[in-house]
């Protein structure tokens, strides 16, 4: 079973450090088992708690990590965070196909012209790729 699955870098998230600082937007690169990685414009030191927001469907999923690494790139630093909460993994796990499936509707809106909705996309995917998905 592969640990990590790479996503394109159009799946937004969105991060803040303290309670009452606004969101700041950024692009997940991968998520594995216990946590993710993410692009940010700012250095985060590790063992800081963070708020971890992924807006891509109603309701947002909004999770507690912990900063385990954050390594300097560029003009960026990658962040690794770990899951606060052992029952954030499976909803996690639902966010990644909900990602493959919004990257996919992009995909054939840009490739085809063609407008699905979310329900169609899902249809779509599932049909061609889900059997292919690790897990």
């Amino acid at each position: 079973m592969r640990k990590f699955i790479r996503h394109p870098l159009d799946i937004p998230i969105e991060y803040r450090i303290e309670k009452d600082d606004p969101h700041k937007e950024e692009f997940i690169n991968n998520i594995s088992e216990g946590g993710l990685s993410f692009r940010s414009k700012e250095f985060i030191k590790e063992g800081t708690e963070i708020d971890l927001r992924i807006p891509i469907r109603d309701p947002k999923l909004d999770v507690k990590a912990l900063v385990v690494w954050c390594h300097k790139c560029k003009d960026y630093y990658d962040i690794g965070v770990k899951f606060m909460d052992i029952s954030t993994e499976f909803r996690i796990r639902m966010v990644e196909q909900v990602c493959y499936i919004e990257h996919y509707r992009r995909e054939v809106l840009k490739k085809e012209g063609r407008k699905l909705t979310g329900q169609q996309a899902a249809l779509e995917w599932v049909k061609e790729y889900a059997d292919k998905f690790p897990g």
